[in-house]
């Protein structure tokens, strides 16, 4: 069997191995204690050991862990940043969502295909906010899955010389940080919906930089957003349909200031839309769970020249996602 074929076939059993070793600790043991063979980790733990043992077996084939000749498990150097908590490249929370939350949701995908996604299917975000504990793991799982980018991503921004970044739909504010960590004499404003107000500032990351940190709720279709220099989009787009993208960007462009621009912060389909993996795969989940898709950078410019911004550009990152830049007239 083809390797890209046998690790799509398997895949249905690797990502749950990996979820449940994060939940049980296995990770935060192997990192902070140091290697152990299955036994003593087990021990460790107060777990199974013949479960452990055949769940290192799985992680071990696919580079998560590593055993030695004394027979001891280990995180790979590769691995090691993206499962350790104190790690800003931390990935556990958007690995629960996939796990917990996407996975129930793929059964629509047979539905889906026979009939198409009925418009008026309920919103995505009526799970999100179903209860403050949905909120608040959604809410993790975005800061997982952004803040450790978004220190790379503020800093292709150049932010020096901007006063005021809002940004919009910004979560607990895992891009506002980092933009603030990185420039010191900038103010950030997080517009979101009220209900997470309450969780913005939780994250460490954020108490060195709380007093230019702030929060604004508001519902982005309903209100006009507040004004800034410079207006964010962080993995927000992705979530619509090109013709409700145009109508966010045309709301950025009124609460620009002049000279101001707006920073787009997402994934990037190849030109030809043949990749990567991990945006194809994301594209079919924005399918599921929400109600837009993943573009090219062309595609991205296009949204912003019909919102009226010019002289776009093009900021790639070492990750997943980029930053494609639009200038108020």
């Amino acid at each position: 069997m083809p390797r890209a074929l046998e690790n799509s076939v398997y895949g249905l059993i690797s990502t749950p191995v990996l979820y449940t070793a994060l939940k049980h600790g296995v990770f935060a043991s192997l990192i902070e204690d140091g290697p152990d063979t299955a036994a003593g980790l087990a021990e460790r733990l107060a777990t199974d050991p013949d479960t452990l043992e055949r769940m290192f077996l799985v992680l071990t084939s696919l580079g998560v862990v590593e055993r030695s000749g004394a027979g001891e498990f280990s995180l790979t150097a590769e691995a090691a940043p993206f499962l350790d908590r104190r790690d800003s490249r931390y990935l556990g929370g958007f690995i629960e969502h996939l796990t917990v939350e996407t996975t129930g949701r793929l059964g629509r995908l047979d539905t889906y295909l026979a009939e198409g996604k009925q418009t008026t299917e309920a919103s995505p975000f009526d799970d999100v906010y179903r209860d403050s504990e949905a909120l608040r793991a959604f809410m993790r799982a975005m800061w997982d899955l952004s803040f450790g980018m978004s220190q790379e991503l503020a800093t292709l921004a150049g932010l020096a010389g901007t006063t005021h970044l809002v940004d919009v739909g910004g979560a607990t504010g895992p891009f506002a940080v980092a933009a603030l960590l990185t420039e010191p004499g900038l103010r950030a404003t997080v517009f979101d919906m009220p209900a997470v107000g309450p969780l913005v500032g939780e994250d460490a990351e954020a108490r060195p930089v709380a007093d230019r940190l702030g929060f604004a709720g508001g519902d982005f279709f309903a209100d006009e957003l507040p004004h800034g220099d410079c207006l964010a989009f962080g993995y927000i787009l992705s979530d619509w349909d090109d013709n409700t993208c145009v109508r966010l960007l045309e709301k950025a462009y009124r609460a620009c200031d002049e000279t101001g621009r707006v920073l787009i912060m997402d994934r990037l389909f190849d030109d030809d839309h043949t990749g990567p993996l991990a945006t194809a795969a994301m594209n079919l989940v924005m399918h599921i769970e929400m109600a837009g898709r993943h573009r090219t950078a062309a595609e991205f410019i296009a949204l912003l020249e019909r919102a009226g911004f010019v002289d776009c550009e093009v900021r790639r990152s070492s990750g997943e996602k980029h930053l494609v830049i639009g200038h108020k007239k």
